[in-house]
């Protein structure tokens, strides 16, 4: 295994570069739920989801294969892959569909943010990531500030069990393909991985689509088309490339702490292009959640235990 570095000794410019690039993955993945509303109104879920994650793949592998990159070599990466694929895209992509219509938007938020600490507990079980004191009090008030984001609608809700297990469901998905594509991270090309578990991870959604939606529902339409490529290529292929480039220079618990900005990208988008109003309490959430992904990111007094990895790591063999 290679040498690993403190997250610290990374050059001020350096550090910024990996920030911004977490904030540009939840800036991206926020944008999909507009565009998911609006492909709703066209397609049935899980065959607008199925859409959304082969198309991305396909995308993906296009690229991989017109640059000849280093193809997956071994069993041990097919499997992670593969779950990779079963977590992120399958569980991950059902929960969204399919839970985010049952519940309304600030339960919805509250519950799909507890991701980063479903992560946090799985990277200290299967990882060995440590936090720090400053780390640990920045996962609760980011998910704190969460939880003032979508207080206007958190208790205003009827019954909602299924959703919110159906989301809950799409979260824990998604802290165990983080955890996933954490162990491979430096070990397989990124393309090549992301395009497969998009396209694996597809599977499942199409096998439902096909027991229970009708292909002939989707109302096509040029807006529709575009919303779907759209949804595909910058909120799924790109985002996905760059948040698994980012695993292979930062720890989990590092970067994970900024899905806390996506509801406030959220409630921006919202206002901007939807004339949504902005209340107090969500002002005062957008605050705390930008203290806590602080609070991670600080330099504690003693030496952070958590590492990250200064160059690729050898292949599984």
């Amino acid at each position: 295994m290679s040498p690993v570095v403190n997250w610290l000794q990374y050059s001020a410019p350096r550090r910024t570069q990996l920030a911004m690039g977490a904030v540009l993955v939840m800036f991206l993945w926020a944008l999909c739920f507009p565009l998911i509303n609006y492909g709703l109104s066209a397609s049935p879920p899980m065959t607008f989801a199925a859409l959304r994650a082969l198309i991305a793949g396909g995308v993906l592998l296009g690229i991989a294969q017109w640059q000849s990159r280093a193809p997956i070599r071994t069993a041990k990466l097919w499997g992670r892959v593969i779950l990779a694929g079963f977590t992120a895209t399958s569980l991950g992509f059902f929960g969204m569909f399919y839970g985010g219509g049952l519940v309304a938007p600030g339960l919805a938020t509250v519950i799909g943010n507890t991701q980063p600490l479903i992560a946090a507990l799985l990277a200290w079980a299967v990882l060995q990531e440590r936090l720090t004191r400053s780390q640990r009090y920045g996962l609760v008030t980011g998910f704190a500030g969460v939880v003032l984001i979508g207080g206007p609608s958190l208790f205003s809700t009827g019954s909602q069990f299924a959703g919110m297990v159906y989301i809950l469901m799409g979260a824990v998905g998604v802290a165990i393909s983080n955890i996933v594509l954490t162990q491979i991270a430096g070990r397989v090309d990124t393309l090549r991985a992301m395009a497969w578990q998009l396209i694996i991870g597809s599977v499942p959604l199409a096998l439902l689509a096909y027991l229970t939606e009708s292909g002939t529902a989707i109302l096509w339409s040029w807006p529709f088309v575009a919303t779907l490529l759209t949804l595909s290529v910058a909120g799924t292929a790109a985002a996905f490339i760059l948040w698994f480039w980012l695993l292979q220079h930062a720890t989990l618990s590092r970067l994970n702490v900024y899905t806390f900005l996506t509801p406030v990208f959220g409630l921006m988008m919202g206002a901007a292009f939807f004339s949504e109003k902005i209340s107090p309490i969500a002002l005062i959430g957008v605050v705390v959640s930008i203290a806590g992904i602080y609070w991670v990111n600080k330099t504690d007094a003693s030496p952070p235990s958590t590492l990250v990895r200064a160059e690729p790591i050898q292949p599984l063999e």
